[in-house]
């Protein structure tokens, strides 16, 4: 198991980190504080900023760590990039200045282990030298994310393949170089090879975006919607554009949706951390009735199951990446940990930060915090990568698959019986 313990050399690299993100990331937060602009490569006043931070980073070692070396990263396991990524999660900018941004992450790692070289040279190369983004198209407006409910079809004609059908929330899609689509190649096969996923340029033809979907925090009429509606209008792709084989879709989207789940975890203790400090801090800084709010009874309260919940989930996060690392490429054998993160995640990072922004009072609910930014993500914490009751589930299915049923008309723990069996077992000394 996780003995807790961090090597001293890693612990440098995490030292720097801290301090990195503070005296240089962070205030790239404040000066850009919009999802839009940091997915806008076009955007060149942030890149001015954005670039020399990425070669420091370069520079450490750090970029991209959840790539294995041949493809520029460290090959670090799940473990090391949960230390990593809980402290990147206090910042917007930090995933996409360390190379380690959704959903190039998750594009990148299926490229790396399902692309062909020519995929892998035109389309992974450009995402890991932070030259391009990416997007991934799976949920469906009529659909979800449940995918026995998807139409979205791609049709083999001749030396091509004709995708039609419309996609939801396919986040940054107006800025991406190319999107990963995931769609029906075999309506009458069993879900788990029913779909096929294909690497879309965002030139191709008949690919439109019906609109940019602004999600909670992004302001419409300054044009910083970032999630994609879009309609594939018998969109045109070559054949060597699937990404791994002939109904593989669904296994493709699970090896990139597992290693994403845990990601949001990761930064989701961050995240909470962050609100659980400003929560400290107003507590020691503030007076009401007489005394410091660090005084109060209640605000103890709320401060200890605050601390509870986050170290929690902290630890799960930490065993799940264990358990990862330990799989032997085998991310099904995390499966129901995977799922327990995804609940705790949600959960978690509600009450923290309903009771950070409880405790600051009205200029909690101001955007001149961070905490508004926070709570304007609690709900997509829930839906994100599937909603949570799915995902709850499972937990209870993975559950279920180690125990059975009672053998005989009542429990296995009905006293009466035990009492019985006790007393024979030890008749030879409870007579008189």
């Amino acid at each position: 198991m996780w003995d807790f313990a961090t090597d001293a050399e890693f612990q440098t690299k995490l030292d720097w980190i801290d301090r990195f993100l503070i005296e240089e990331v962070e205030p790239l937060d404040v000066l850009f504080p919009s999802v839009s602009v940091v997915y806008d490569t076009q955007h060149a006043r942030s890149r001015a900023i954005l670039g020399p931070l990425q070669d420091k980073v370069r520079e450490q070692g750090l970029w991209a760590c959840h790539l294995d070396p041949h493809l520029g990263g460290q090959g670090y396991g799940q473990l090391k990039l949960a230390l990593m990524n809980e402290r990147l999660g206090r910042s917007l900018w930090a995933p996409t200045v360390f190379g380690t941004a959704a959903p190039d992450t998750g594009n990148a790692e299926i490229l790396a282990m399902f692309g062909t070289p020519e995929q892998k040279a035109r389309y992974l190369q450009p995402l890991l030298d932070g030259r391009i983004v990416s997007c991934f198209s799976m949920t469906e407006p009529q659909g979800g994310a449940d995918p026995r409910e998807f139409t979205t079809r791609a049709i083999r004609d001749g030396d091509r393949w004709l995708i039609s059908g419309e996609k939801w929330y396919s986040s940054n899609a107006r800025y991406a170089s190319f999107i990963l689509v995931l769609a029906v190649t075999d309506p009458d096969a069993p879900i788990q090879s029913r779909m096929s996923m294909f690497i879309v340029p965002k030139e191709a033809p008949g690919l439109e975006i019906i609109r940019n979907v602004p999600h909670m925090g992004e302001r419409l009429e300054l044009d910083e919607a970032t999630e994609g509606y879009l309609r594939y209008n018998q969109v045109s792709v070559p054949l060597d554009h699937m990404l791994g084989a002939p109904g593989g879709g669904f296994a493709v989207a699970q090896a990139r949706l597992g290693g994403g789940r845990i990601h949001h975890a990761m930064r989701t203790v961050g995240q909470c951390q962050r609100a659980l400090d400003m929560m400290c801090e107003r507590a020691l800084s503030r007076r009401t009735q007489g005394t410091l709010l660090a005084d109060k009874t209640t605000v103890q309260v709320m401060l200890a199951d605050s601390q509870i919940e986050l170290e929690q989930l902290r630890l799960l996060v930490m065993k799940t990446a264990w358990l990862i690392d330990h799989s032997h490429g085998d991310p099904r054998k995390a499966r129901g940990h995977i799922a327990m993160v995804k609940v705790a995640m949600a959960k978690t990072y509600l009450e923290i930060v309903r009771r950070a922004i409880h405790l600051h009072g009205s200029l909690g609910a101001t955007f001149e915090t961070p905490l508004a930014y926070m709570w304007l993500n609690v709900p997509t914490m829930a839906l994100a990568d599937g909603p949570t009751e799915v995902h709850q589930i499972t937990v209870a299915r993975e559950l279920l698959r180690a125990h059975k049923a009672a053998q005989t008309l009542f429990p296995s723990e009905h006293l009466p019986p035990k009492i019985a069996a006790a007393r024979v077992r030890y008749a030879h000394l409870l007579e008189d």
